[in-house]
């Protein structure tokens, strides 16, 4: 269930929620209240396709692109509607205010880098050693996922989102905030801008947040953590981001 825009969209959710854990104050962006109005969406698969659908719905204008060209897109975009236009993924990152990157990990090095400069960036990858082959770093536990991602854009500032819900239930599970039980998406950042803002996008489409802290600690919310992919309220989020276990070599 998704929520109609409201003209005040924009000004309405600036409390930030108790981060978890509370790891202090991170750098602000002096623009973050300016009017970001549209996204856009390097990867036109099912998360990404479902975030546009759950943005349109919100108010927002999606550009989205995949890795075939835009021509290939028509259909998607017949069924996404007029605030939705295909493109390049050079022109999706130059035509978002913000972005997001939902491609396989294998292909991060295939995302744009100078369009994004300066921009949010949420990544709503999971590491798949199956498909992405085994990347050392993250078998390890040295690196995050997310934390790839912004060391690829180091003029952007990326935040996670939307890595650990079923796509389907992005258009399907949000619920008007204060709803009992209401489900809860977590996110990470080095950026507070870059989190809020991906507060402020969960509760327009109906999901409460809680904000783990820096990249470094969104290891808890990535595959086979007990918060990855189940339906969880905000109270059963935080209980299960605190159960994670950081394994030492997924190859092992």
């Amino acid at each position: 269930m998704l929520f109609p825009a409201r003209p005040d969209c924009f000004a309405r959710f600036r409390m930030r929620l108790p981060a978890f854990p509370d790891l202090g104050t991170r750098p602000a962006h002096p623009w973050f209240d300016l009017d970001m109005t549209t996204i856009g969406i390097i990867g036109a698969g099912h998360i990404g396709s479902q975030v546009a659908r759950a943005a349109i719905t919100a108010g927002y204008d999606v550009v989205i692109s995949n890795s075939r060209g835009p021509e290939t897109l028509a259909d998607l975009i017949a069924d996404l509607g007029p605030k939705a236009r295909a493109a390049t993924a050079t022109d999706a990152a130059a035509a978002g205010d913000v972005a997001v990157v939902t491609v396989p990990l294998k292909a991060l090095e295939a995302v744009p880098v100078a369009p994004l400069a300066g921009k949010i960036v949420i990544d709503t990858n999971n590491y798949y050693f199956e498909r992405d082959g085994h990347i050392a770093s993250l078998d390890d536990g040295v690196d995050t996922v997310s934390g790839l991602l912004q060391a690829h854009l180091p003029e952007s500032r990326v935040a996670k989102g939307f890595n650990h819900i079923k796509f389907s239930d992005i258009t399907t599970d949000g619920t008007p905030a204060g709803t009992p039980g209401r489900r809860a998406l977590a996110t990470a950042s080095d950026f507070d801008d870059a989190a809020q803002f991906v507060e402020r996008l969960y509760d327009e489409i109906g999901f409460d947040t809680v904000n783990i802290g820096p990249l470094s600690e969104s290891w808890r919310v990535e595959r086979d953590q007990p918060a990855y992919v189940i339906p969880q309220n905000r109270e059963e989020l935080v209980a299960n981001l605190a159960k994670a276990e950081r394994a030492t070599s997924a190859a092992a």
